[in-house]
């Protein structure tokens, strides 16, 4: 009995694996009324886009039956909808959100809450329409379990490029802060450094156990519980080896920055992006252009801390006056960044902010007079770019990964509507379709 038992569910076991793979390899039809095939020129209409195996295969004027596709093709009619690529957030901690109990939470939550409710964090990106993020900064062992569960399917969330501890100097922005001297050693990263060559063993370590992108603090932060300002952490020298190591190995570095004497530093040592750039002078323009380098500006993090900071109570006083100073500094920074022809690659912070509000940085970008269409470049093109992925992401086109949302409403003509999306659909899954 127990052998027929076995035998029973192991077959039901096959038979379930070949039905997922079957419904997976099925040809699926997209009916696009509108679509944003490629962010930057004009909007194509009544277009047919064939997925097949999660990946585009063809693009065609006019609406095809699918029938003419391929005899099983599934239709998913987008007929009136606007239809562009998944958009992605190159500045994420999905491990939390900033909110009153937090100092509660690092003493009550075992990392295995930590992974669950990171889970759930992922998910609600996904649903709002980002298919891609880049976490910048969590408990790495659970960073890259999230990361690899997402890949194998065990979890729906976005695809995640992942960093894991930050590499930061000791009593600097990424080290730890605000609790006992015990706790205080309990809880140091093993990639927290001092001098050149010990942060080049810390981004080694930070590679060894998983990093896909090194995130470095070369200034003082707003949410560090020092006062210790904003001002140049990093040395030259540490920043200089720390991303000589990461290229070496082949990952790239972001730099947490809002003094320009960090941005600047950073830059020079051959950075990829700076993250936030509050304070960023004509010297960091200069350097952006010379170098190439993204700004990822981070305006709702900005935006979020000057409200707590002004509506609540749980921030510590020197958090408080950071967020109010620097949170109402970084738009007029952007602006000239932006007029000025640096490089953007879209990036909320959200974990400062609420996650699955992710699209509300777009508005604040459009607030700030950036134009739609640089918008969805940033949070396509330009953030593909940035992770090395634009071969196969960023755009809708034969050949790239099926990454593709939908919205009622035209973003080119009203940025808002990213605030409401309708369809979501990762690799050729359909995750989300009102």
């Amino acid at each position: 009995m127990k052998f027929l038992l076995k035998a029973s569910l192991t077959i039901a076991l096959v038979l379930s694996i070949l039905t997922c793979n079957q419904a997976q390899s099925k040809t699926q039809v997209i009916h696009a009324g509108k679509v944003l095939a490629i962010p930057g020129k004009p909007l194509l209409s009544k277009q047919t886009i064939v997925v097949t195996d999660g990946k585009i295969t063809q693009m065609k004027s006019g609406f095809i039956a699918a029938s003419d596709i391929a005899k099983d093709a599934l239709l998913v009619d987008l007929s009136s909808s606007y239809v562009m690529p998944g958009l992605m957030d190159m500045h994420v901690h999905l491990q939390g959100e900033l909110g009153p109990n937090n100092d509660r939470e690092k003493l009550r939550m075992s990392d295995s809450d930590k992974l669950v409710k990171s889970a759930y964090f992922a998910k609600k990106t996904l649903l709002a329409g980002f298919t891609t993020v880049r976490d910048l900064g969590g408990s790495p062992e659970q960073s890259f379990a999230l990361r690899d569960g997402i890949a194998k399917g065990y979890l729906q969330g976005p695809r995640i490029i992942a960093a894991g501890s930050n590499v930061a100097v000791t009593g600097g922005h990424g080290d730890v802060d605000g609790m006992s001297p015990d706790l205080l050693a309990m809880h140091t990263a093993k990639t927290i450094c001092d001098g050149p060559f010990d942060c080049r063993r810390a981004t080694r370590h930070a590679i060894k156990f998983g990093a896909d992108v090194i995130k470095i603090t070369s200034t003082g932060g707003v949410l560090s519980d020092t006062d210790t300002g904003t001002g140049q952490q990093m040395a030259d020298d540490e920043l200089k080896e720390v991303i000589n190591a990461a290229h070496a190995l082949g990952r790239k570095v972001a730099s947490h920055a809002h003094a320009a004497s960090g941005i600047n530093a950073a830059l020079r040592a051959g950075v990829d992006s700076i993250e936030h750039g509050s304070y960023a002078d004509e010297e960091s323009i200069k350097l952006f252009k010379e170098t190439g380098a993204y700004l990822v500006p981070t305006l709702m993090a900005g935006d979020t801390v000057v409200n707590l900071a002004k509506n609540t109570n749980f921030m510590s006083p020197a958090i408080s006056a950071k967020a109010i100073r620097v949170g109402g500094d970084m738009i007029k920074n952007f602006k000239r960044a932006y007029n000025s022809g640096v490089k953007i690659a879209y990036g909320t912070d959200s974990g400062v902010s609420k996650h699955g509000n992710n699209a509300k940085e777009a508005v604040l970008m459009f607030n700030a007079g950036m134009t739609p269409q640089d918008i969805l470049k940033s949070a396509t093109i330009h953030a593909a770019d940035l992770i090395g992925q634009s071969k196969s992401l960023g755009t809708i086109e034969a050949g790239k990964i099926a990454d593709i949302i939908a919205t009622n409403d035209n973003p080119l003509n009203d940025i808002k509507a990213l605030l409401d999306v309708d369809f979501v659909m990762k690799s050729g899954e359909i995750v989300k379709q009102k």
